[in-house]
């Protein structure tokens, strides 16, 4: 074992030796029995090639496109001569006809005509920059497409001017990085392609939010997803679709389809997905190039604006992992135009503020779902805790949560430990939503607590920020993943599951007015308040207006007024106007506004008062305050018993008793309370510290 480890460090220490041979640069071999990591190690390790010549944040953009290449042309070596003889007796055939057979000889729908692989590349060290561009442009016209979003033919003429060509092509035509399918399957692959892109968005300094779903997370939200219908999915002759609005590396899709084969192999799972991110549409559309699914189904673009590929479609199945903590100010005209659709386009409940996005991907994928009468559709996303409460009521967010909620689409919402993403520590939750509830779930929704450590393990060895992971049935002491789909399936309220009513997240926002009680006074102290007001300013600054006093008038003439304390507003308003109609100046209301709050102040021994015809008396803004009054309780009840008792002169504004918000506190229903500790056992501890302290302090300093 000792040796195996020294072999391995070795062999990560890829370090070139120009002066002896400039092509040179150290073979690596491989243990069959390497993890995803020390794999996807041994393909970065790329980067020590590439260091000094290129910076940190384009690694990623070289090695990517590599791994991918040889993993599609391990894919095809066992048809590899084959296709070659195939070819020369197709010379007159028609191009289309000559594809679909060369397909046919591979099982795969993707081929290549050229001649070459990455180790006949390495036997012509001095035409290999050619070799390589015919050997790219030899793979069919899919492929290419992924190798263009890669830009992968200015990354091989980049690396030709550095001089670097040869030493690549010997890296990742090595032993080591032998990704034949038989020896890694395309879940391990899949793993691996996640891992490297999220080493190469670290290197770029990238968004935390721009992170990728572990895959145990993933099998977690398949579980949940598929849970009410897998009897459904035994029955011959079906077919259902699935669809990921930000498909990433293909993941999710990849792990929705193992699932369903495990229960019906001769059923159909159609994926569709879309991908912002060049590189990652390009590693996902490989990846389903390996698996022979209908590329057609995955489309380039963004899914939130008028790029959607998938504009009339609807889906059976939804499941995605959004980025989120992402602005879309970016593409706000876009969003705003199909927000301005209403209940006809897809953001017609509302927008969430422009710093986090995630809440529009959910309403996107809401706006494909499947009518009710048609077997409806289920939704499974991952959020972070701000769609839970962020955003008053009539806030975009709340409106969001408000509609499903009102609708009865909110099924469950599952909280998650912290740690397991790679990018990113947050505590996040899966959401289950559908148009289509079994009967026993109408009217509820459930709410799982999956943070104990009971529900996750560390991690030996950090991936990232991911030090967390949840075990599966390859676990030999307890699925995790099983328990908490249990617990989702039994439906039953306990110790990490509790069930409420829709009605029970949902609250009416009421405004608790106080009145506005001040006294007046005219004193030095007052005036000089006066002078910082800006309608008082205004007056040396412009030219006065016929009857518009100076600011020595307006001083002039409250000095002409009692010194007295008023506490009736009424009464100081009126010796206020007087003082100004002895004279020829107007008083108008933005001066007499700044006069009263300058020589005012609050003083609840003064009297209150009212405007004409009202039954409150003028609020004062300061004291004002709200309430959420949960929907199942009476607003005056509930303000007389918690709001009356504590501020007597309070009244409800009473348009805003129809303000309804809702907000989901997942972390108030799980609280549990833990006693401080004795007093005497801090003390004990405190004075055991001192002891240690004084100790150490002795051996110091002797």
């Amino acid at each position: 074992m000792k040796q195996v480890k020294k072999q391995r460090s070795e062999t990560i220490k890829l370090k070139k030796d120009t002066e002896k041979d400039p092509t040179y640069y150290p073979v690596i071999e491989i243990n069959n029995n390497m993890s995803m990591n020390e794999i996807a190690s041994l393909a970065w390790g790329a980067k020590e090639i590439l260091r000094g010549d290129y910076k940190k944040s384009k690694y990623g953009d070289i090695i990517l496109p590599f791994v991918v290449l040889r993993r599609l042309e391990r894919v095809l070596e066992p048809t590899k001569e084959k296709v070659l003889k195939e070819l020369e007796k197709l010379q007159k055939t028609k191009p289309e006809l000559v594809d679909a057979k060369l397909n046919q000889i591979t099982g795969y729908p993707f081929h290549n005509k050229s001649k070459y692989n990455l180790e006949l590349l390495l036997a012509d060290p001095n035409n290999i920059h050619k070799n390589m561009k015919s050997y790219i442009r030899g793979f069919s016209e899919n492929v290419r497409d992924v190798f263009d979003n890669f830009k992968f033919d200015t990354t091989i003429d980049d690396l030709q001017k550095q001089k670097l060509l040869y030493q690549i092509v010997q890296h990742f035509a090595s032993s080591a990085l032998d990704f034949d399918p038989k020896k890694i399957d395309n879940h391990m692959m899949g793993t691996i392609y996640e891992e490297l892109i999220r080493r190469s968005s670290e290197a770029a300094n990238e968004e935390a939010g721009d992170h990728f779903t572990p895959r145990e997370v993933i099998k977690l939200m398949v579980n949940l997803l598929f849970a009410h219908d897998k009897e459904l999915l035994k029955k011959k002759g079906l077919i259902r679709t699935i669809y990921d609005p930000a498909a990433g590396t293909g993941g999710m899709l990849s792990v929705s389809s193992e699932y369903v084969r495990g229960i019906n192999k001769d059923l159909i799972l159609d994926a569709y997905g879309q991908e912002l991110n060049p590189e990652s549409y390009a590693v996902c559309k490989s990846d389903m190039l390996i698996k022979g699914l209908d590329l057609n189904k995955i489309k380039k673009g963004n899914s939130l604006t008028d790029e959607d590929g998938f504009t009339n479609e609807t889906f059976h199945y939804m499941l995605s992992n959004p980025p989120f903590g992402v602005d879309w100010g970016k593409y706000e005209s876009k969003v705003l135009a199909e927000a301005d659709k209403g209940s006809s386009g897809k953001y017609g409940p509302g927008l969430p503020r422009k710093s986090d996005g995630s809440l529009l991907f959910l309403l996107q994928m809401m706006s494909k779902m499947k009518p009710k009468e048609k077997g409806g559709s289920r939704v499974a996303i991952v959020l972070n805790g701000s769609p839970l409460f962020t955003g008053e009521a009539a806030s975009g967010e709340s409106n969001i949560r408000k509609w499903i909620i009102e609708n009865d689409m909110l099924e469950a919402i599952v909280a998650l430990p912290d740690q397991l993403f790679y990018n990113t520590g947050i505590y996040t939750y899966i959401w289950i939503v559908t148009n289509n509830k079994p009967k026993e779930r109408q009217g509820k929704i459930q709410l799982i607590s999956a943070l104990g450590e009971n529900f996750y393990k560390k991690m030996k060895t950090s991936l990232g920020q991911k030090r967390h992971y949840i075990t599966d049935e390859n676990d030999s002491e307890v699925n995790q993943i099983k328990e908490i789909t249990k617990i989702f399936e039994e439906f039953k309220p306990g110790e990490y599951c509790k069930i409420f009513d829709n009605e029970d997240f949902g609250y009416r926002r009421i405004t608790v007015e106080r009145p506005l009680k001040r006294n007046f006074q005219v004193n030095e102290e007052r005036l000089e308040k006066l002078r910082h007001e800006s309608a008082f300013e205004n007056l040396a600054e412009a030219k006065p207006k016929p009857k518009e006093p100076r600011q020595e008038d307006v001083l002039k003439i409250l000095k002409s007024m009692p010194s007295k304390l008023y506490k009736d507003y009424e009464e100081f308003s009126k010796d206020l106007s007087n003082a100004f109609s002895k004279t020829n100046f107007k008083l108008g209301s933005s001066l007499q506004k700044a006069i009263e709050n300058a020589l005012s102040e609050r003083d609840e021994t003064a009297k209150e008062y009212y405007k004409k015809d009202d039954e409150h008396p003028v609020p004062d803004s300061d004291l004002r305050d709200y309430e959420n009054v949960p929907l199942k309780d009476d607003i005056d009840k509930y303000f007389e018993k918690e709001v009356k008792p504590y501020v007597p002169d309070a009244w409800i504004d009473d348009s805003t008793r129809n303000k309804i918000g809702y907000e989901i506190p997942f972390t108030r229903h799980f609280y549990k309370y833990k006693p401080l500790r004795p007093l005497n056992e801090v003390d004990a501890e405190i004075r055991q510290l001192q002891k240690e302290i004084s100790h150490g302090l002795e051996e110091l300093m002797s």
